[in-house]
Formats: C-alpha cells, sequence, structure tokens
C-alpha cells in the first residue's frame, strides 16, 4: 500500500504567509521561507506555495520568493497562482518548483494544461480546483461549482466534469479545495473529494478544513484523497507534523514515519 501523504500548505500575498476562512478574512501570519523550512525538518512529505492575490490582480508569481522557498527544503515543491502560460510554468520550475498548480488560468485556457503536460511531463501538472457548493442545475449536475480568481468568480461549470477534462488533457494531479471547508477546522468536503476521486484515475489531494488528525484519516480513507492539504492546525501550532503522523498512522492510514 502506498503511503498517504501530509502537504502544509503555504498561502502567500504580497511575500508574506497568510490565512483566512472560506478565502476571507486573511491575516499575515509570518515568513513562508522559515515556516517552509519548519514544516521539511519536521517530515512534512510535499509543500504547497500559492501566491493567493496573483490572478485576481494580473500579475505573475513572486519568484523571488519561491526561489527562496525552493532553497531551503529538499522534498517536492509545488507553486501555484498567475500561472497563465507555459513560459510561466517555466519560469517557476527554474525558480524552484518541481510542480506546476495551474488554477484560473487553467479554466480560462484549459490548452495550458496539455502544453505544460508535454513540455514538462503530466507529473508537473497538478490542476487546482477552488469549489464552491451550489444548487445543482442541468449545467452543475453535481451541485459543486468551479470558482476561479480566488473565490471571486463564479464560472457556472461542473467541478467533476472539469475534473475529468483535466485528465483527458494531461494533468497529473488535482488539488481539490472546499471553499465551503476552507479554514473552518470543521472537517474536509468528503463528498466532493471522494466525487472527484472516483471520477478520475490520477491522484487526488484533499483541501479546506483540517482541523485535527481524524478529519485527515477521513480525507485519505472515506474521501479516497491521496494527501491530505493542511495550513491552519499546524500554521498555529495546534499540531505538528510529527503529531499528525503519529495519529493518523495509528488509526490505519499508511504514513511515511521515517525521513
Amino acid at each position: 500500500m502506498l503511503s498517504k501523504r501530509i502537504i502544509p500548505c503555504l498561502d502567500v500575498r504580497n511575500g508574506i504567509l497568510t490565512k483566512g476562512v472560506k478565502f476571507q478574512g486573511n491575516v499575515d501570519i509570518g515568513d513562508p521561507v522559515l515556516t517552509a523550512k519548519k514544516y521539511y525538518e519536521e517530515g512534512a512529505d510535499e509543500i504547497v506555495f500559492y501566491d493567493i492575490t496573483a490572478s485576481h490582480e494580473g500579475r505573475g508569481i513572486f519568484l523571488d520568493v519561491v526561489e527562496k522557498v525552493a532553497s531551503t527544503i529538499f522534498i517536492p515543491f509545488s507553486v501555484g497562482g498567475g500561472i497563465n502560460c507555459v513560459d510561466d510554468m517555466r519560469d517557476a520550475l527554474n525558480a524552484g518548483a518541481e510542480k506546476i498548480s495551474v488554477n484560473s488560468g487553467a479554466v480560462k485556457n484549459p490548452d495550458i494544461i496539455s502544453e505544460g503536460a508535454v513540455r514538462f511531463g503530466s507529473q508537473a501538472i497538478v490542476l487546482g480546483m477552488d469549489v464552491k457548493q451550489v444548487e445543482k442545475t442541468e449545467d452543475i449536475p453535481s451541485g459543486y461549482e468551479i470558482v476561479i480568481h480566488g473565490g471571486r468568480k463564479h464560472m457556472g461549470m461542473d467541478a467533476i466534469e472539469w475534473a475529468k477534462t483535466a485528465e483527458a488533457l494531461g494533468a497529473g494531479e488535482i488539488c481539490v479545495n472546499s471553499i465551503d471547508a476552507d479554514g473552518t477546522k470543521d472537517g474536509y468536503e468528503l463528498t466532493l473529494t471522494r466525487m472527484i476521486a472516483e471520477a478520475v484515475s490520477i491522484p487526488v489531494i484533499a483541501s479546506g478544513g483540517a482541523g485535527n488528525p481524524k478529519h485527515m484519516h477521513d480525507a485519505l480513507t472515506k474521501g479516497k484523497a491521496t494527501a491530505a492539504l493542511i495550513a491552519s492546525i499546524v500554521h498555529y501550532g495546534e499540531y505538528t507534523i510529527p503529531d499528525l503522523k503519529r495519529q493518523i498512522n495509528a488509526m490505519g492510514a499508511k504514513m511515511r514515519m521515517v525521513w
């Protein structure tokens, strides 16, 4: 059985680590470089870095911060925010990222997924999906809608159909972030995560809502995710990554415990 992964997420605004709830009320909480180094040393399996205002502000990602983080960690490093073309992907990879997360840019131009997969390999292309539960309609039969620009713009797209399209285009992984659960620490959106995981054959990362190890175990088992993204519970010191791994492993979801 493959080990499940724990992935701390660094949301960055103006070069500063930040955190909000349901994509709102963000507060600055620290230095992303020092925080990434801490999580790497604690045994994180991967680090995700999102420049959360890049797409909304119509600019590229802060590559200097990406370079600084990449120089301090030696585990897979995924970067997203303001990635709108293959050149943006190349710049982020040259700055030290191993994976590129495309979200708003891919919704507006799906070809970026296939172009990136051809150029850099599917293993380097992660589809980031920001999803909100809505009333079921003909266009959104699952009741889960894609929202872009940091939760600001509803797209009228069904999340499950978009996941399947992205896989067909060449995405190697999908990170499913529930806007409704984000930052609440009330648990992941298991129905959404499971629906995506059952609809595609590539790895799915659960994101949004982690409050304790049981929530993460549920996402990795009931939600059928291969990895759990975390933020608030480690940013605010409620748990360490070794604490989480030990408890999740004890519940029966295999973790990589030695590093």
